[in-house]
């Protein structure tokens, strides 16, 4: 079945609904076969994900130079391709605007391409907003005239950091994560904002790293016992339906078409050709009524990123 696509707020681009998410291909995760990541990527393309995101951050520059393998040999006009800059390793960020121009070039030579479709400021919330308003942003609509880069948004985790980056900045797209997810679906306070200023928006990790999987949850995840035990509630309900809760995750993710795009990605091309076969299924709407129930007590539970100024503070 053909993949499904959704135009990008004002852009004139039209996205996959579910898109490449290439942080896993920069060992970003765990250690990866180079080929079987490479394959990954490939499956991904040949299925419909022909828009892919990356950072000049994944892996620390380890999943460009990996997209910079097989680029060359695909029609630039086959894909659309986002990377991010600002973010350069776990506590390293310069959103200064010569490092801006730095990072696009540099991003451009990692990938072997001529120009970039998106490019975002790289999880904001760690630095003062002001220097994203009056320096990052207008360095890289400079960038845009020179034909380098495309369209300019911003990403992150707090949800007031997008709706601060709207009212303060001209802006094309933005990209949340885990904020539209079976668990926590506070993304949907940027649907109308965007719409009124004609900005796409784009969800990322419908799993909400690994906690809508059977999978163990990475040593760095900020879940709570509580949030842990409700979500594996969750998940044996799933089992016991015979069915994967990462299935319905990822359909009830990608089903709202406020979104352009849900992106994920995986170096398992397996794994990849699963996701697709799943978004060609019918999604039970019994069952995500029984899990959305399941998973109330923990509803929009979120963790603090970043400065504590840049976030909503606790939840309730």
């Amino acid at each position: 079945m053909a993949m499904q696509r959704r135009p990008l707020g004002n852009t004139g681009l039209t996205l996959p609904v579910l898109g490449f998410g290439a942080s896993s291909i920069g060992a970003e995760f765990r250690q990866v076969d180079v080929g079987e990541a490479l394959k990954a990527v490939h499956v991904a393309l040949d299925r419909g994900m022909n828009y892919i995101d990356t950072a000049a951050y994944y892996g620390r520059g380890m999943s460009e130079i990996m997209l910079g393998r097989l680029l060359p040999d695909v029609p630039r006009d086959s894909y659309l391709l986002s990377t991010k800059l600002g973010r350069f390793a776990p506590q390293h960020f310069d959103f200064s605007a010569k490092r801006v121009a730095e990072s696009i070039d540099i991003s451009l030579e990692r990938m072997r391409i001529d120009h970039i479709d998106m490019v975002f400021c790289h999880d904001i919330e760690f630095v003062d907003l002001d220097q994203i308003v009056n320096e990052t942003i207008p360095a890289l609509k400079k960038e845009v005239e020179k034909g380098k880069v495309r369209f300019i948004g911003v990403s992150g985790y707090p949800m007031k950091i997008f709706l601060e980056m709207l009212k303060r900045s001209d802006l094309d797209v933005v990209l949340t994560y885990n904020h539209y997810t079976l668990q926590n679906d506070m993304a949907l306070a940027l649907v109308e904002p965007c719409k009124e200023q004609g900005v796409g928006l784009i969800n990322a990790a419908p799993f909400s790293a690994r906690l809508l999987t059977n999978s163990p949850l990475p040593e760095w995840h900020k879940a709570t016992p509580e949030v842990r035990e409700v979500a594996a509630k969750a998940a044996a309900h799933c089992a016991d339906q015979g069915t994967d809760i990462a299935k319905l995750a990822l359909q009830y993710s990608v089903a709202n078409e406020a979104f352009a795009s849900c992106v994920t990605g995986s170096a398992n091309p397996d794994r990849v050709a699963q996701w697709c076969d799943w978004l060609d299924e019918p999604i039970d709407e019994t069952l995500v009524a029984e899990v959305l129930e399941i998973l109330k007590p923990i509803h929009n539970w979120v963790y603090v990123e970043g400065r504590p100024e840049n976030n909503d503070g606790p939840a309730a």
